[in-house]
């Protein structure tokens, strides 16, 4: 389509995914945001885990998961990270929430238990965090094999001070971007094969997306995108603008 080499273009993205994760890393911090969202979502790169082999789980294969902290009144994506889903790949995701934020936040998160040891030894107890439990009612129909269980209750549970229960929330911000990403990747599109091939491949297409996300893409209710209500860009993007990190 575009008359060059598909390991060229290829590259390229690879290259502009690392200047955007490195404008990220820079320019994303002081934030004052009161409220932030976590969750995890899952995809694989090569092979489900249950289907590798120990030469290909060597070399990247099987399940990774991308770890998202969305602030509730910018909309901004504070923080990305793809890895594992064990206490350490928690911690680490966790350190880097509490080094962008200037202030004491409230946190929500799933009921997944690396979130509690990691968030109270990164914030040290200065953050108001609560957890949301889903409970779910399993299908017993065949053709719902693929479709989501549907959620019959919530429980909330208070781990750290005093988190205002009003905005103890996942699904209305966080889980809604997980959406977004899942229809804007295609890599991950259940039941299909447009799965990433190489774990770098997997990194690259999220820290693109999450450079759109914050500086290109206008929010609907905010009418601006996240980075500007967040005061990071005084401006809408343009692509362009985006792949000239390029040359930053």
């Amino acid at each position: 389509m575009t008359d060059v080499s598909k390991n060229s273009i290829s590259k390229l993205l690879l290259e502009l995914a690392a200047a955007c994760a490195q404008y990220h890393d820079k320019h994303v911090r002081g934030l004052s945001g009161r409220r932030l969202q976590c969750d995890e979502m899952w995809a694989f790169v090569g092979a489900k885990q249950k289907n590798t082999t120990p030469e290909q789980k060597n070399a990247g294969w099987g399940d990774v998961w991308t770890w998202t902290a969305i602030d509730s009144d910018t909309k901004l994506c504070v923080s990305y990270l793809v890895g594992g889903r064990t206490g350490k790949w928690a911690e680490e995701f966790m350190l880097d929430c509490a080094s962008r934020i200037i202030n004491r936040p409230q946190i929500t998160t799933n009921a997944h238990k690396p979130y509690m040891n990691a968030i109270e030894e990164t914030f040290v107890a200065d953050v108001d965090y609560a957890q949301l439990h889903k409970i779910y009612r399993a299908s017993g129909e065949p053709e719902a094999r693929y479709s989501p269980a549907h959620c019959i209750g919530t429980d909330m549970k208070v781990v750290v001070r005093d988190p205002d229960p009003a905005h103890v929330s996942t699904s209305s911000y966080v889980e809604r971007q997980n959406l977004s990403m899942r229809m804007g990747i295609r890599r991950f599109t259940r039941v299909s094969n447009g799965f990433s091939k190489k774990v770098e491949c997997h990194w690259a297409a999220v820290a693109i997306w999450f450079a759109y996300y914050n500086f290109c893409r206008v929010h609907q209710t905010l009418r601006v995108t996240p980075a500007m209500e967040a005061r990071v860009s005084d401006h809408v993007w343009t692509v362009e603008e985006m792949v000239g990190l390029l040359q930053l």
